[in-house]
């Protein structure tokens, strides 16, 4: 019986169907394709590939070993250079380096998920348009002191504001001040106070944290002026920009220093955090915790709680105090939202 010819479309469709699977398929390197083992840092992470930097300041896209879970943009890692590119890959990370430290954000379907590693200071960016939230800048700090990551706020597009305006503005912000926050107010489109935020990103690894719209890609076109990072407008309707960051990315900066910059957050969430970890969090409240009367004291109504008495004898500002509360509301609520989702997967 002979054998059945295949149409020149049939071939061609083969043809293409093969080569669409090789080109999609997840290769992995043989020992004897790969160098020396050495060090890099991760200065961009993409979806399933990063780019690591050497000490000479080369960069080379990298596969990631499958035992490897989560590789992010500060990592200092192990890789190995390929003997030839395939697929535009040019090696292998291998291992992650202890780290430091690591900002993590909770994520519905993910658990905890990493953002950035090996930080020396988060830079919480707010605005005051459409207004200036405390309550948002309450969220990051807890995130800062849980991670135990020093913190700067900055109060950006300060030109938008008349003096009456900016006024207010300053005494919102001496509320951090004297818990021993810096804060810094600027313009990244006049330019106001830029040399003092070149002068402390100098310090080491910074990370630009803050929801969308309140202009961290516009500070890293001051900053960065060849990057020319995408910048989006505030919606009109809702206040809240647009995303303009797809991909984590670490930039050196010309006066010393590295910037990450991360994807925008509009909505910050505490679930992954236990209520303890939360008030731990406002280091106002160190120095009376222990010493309410009843010890699963909630600081809200319960009797002769210390927090609630320091509120009302000025030692601790109540409109911290009040956020203290929303934020462990909100964290329940989160918790609940998320409980029903996973029970819908």
């Amino acid at each position: 019986m002979s054998k059945r010819r295949l149409t020149q479309n049939q071939q061609r469709r083969i043809h293409s169907n093969h080569h669409k699977k090789i080109s999609k398929a997840d290769f992995e390197w043989q020992d004897e394709m790969l160098g020396e083992v050495q060090q890099g840092v991760v200065v961009t992470r993409h979806a399933k590939h990063a780019d690591v930097e050497t000490a000479s300041g080369e960069i080379f896209r990298c596969n990631l070993r499958r035992t490897l879970k989560n590789v992010v943009v500060g990592d200092l890692v192990s890789w190995r250079l390929g003997s030839e590119q395939l697929q535009g890959i040019s090696g292998v990370i291998e291992a992650i380096h202890p780290r430091q430290n690591e900002l993590t954000r909770p994520d519905y379907y993910d658990g905890i998920k990493v953002m950035a590693a090996n930080i020396d200071q988060i830079i919480i960016v707010s605005a005051v348009i459409p207004q200036l939230s405390l309550n948002i800048i309450d969220r990051y700090l807890v995130i800062c002191e849980t991670a135990n990551i020093p913190a700067l706020i900055v109060l950006n597009k300060i030109d938008l504001l008349n003096q009456a305006e900016r006024a207010e503005v300053e005494k919102q912000l001496e509320i951090y001040r004297k818990i021993g926050y810096q804060t810094l107010c600027l313009s990244a489109d006049t330019g106001e106070n830029m040399d003092a935020l070149h002068r402390y990103l100098a310090q080491g690894t910074s990370i630009f944290v803050g929801q969308s719209g309140v202009g961290k890609s516009s500070l890293i076109n001051q900053l960065l002026p060849e990057v020319n990072a995408l910048t989006g407008a505030v919606s009109d309707t809702s206040g809240l920009g647009q995303h303009t960051t797809t991909a984590s990315r670490l930039y050196h900066l010309p006066q010393g220093g590295n910037l990450i910059d991360s994807p925008g957050i509009r909505e910050f969430g505490l679930w992954h955090l236990e209520p303890e970890q939360i008030t731990l969090g406002y280091r106002e409240f160190a120095d009376f915790l222990g010493t309410c009367k009843f010890r699963d004291c909630k600081h809200k109504d319960d009797p002769q709680c210390a927090i609630r008495e320091a509120v009302e004898a000025g030692k601790i500002d109540p409109t911290r105090f009040e956020n203290y509360h929303r934020l462990i509301e909100s964290r329940q609520e989160s918790k609940s939202q998320r409980h029903f989702r996973t029970l819908d997967i």
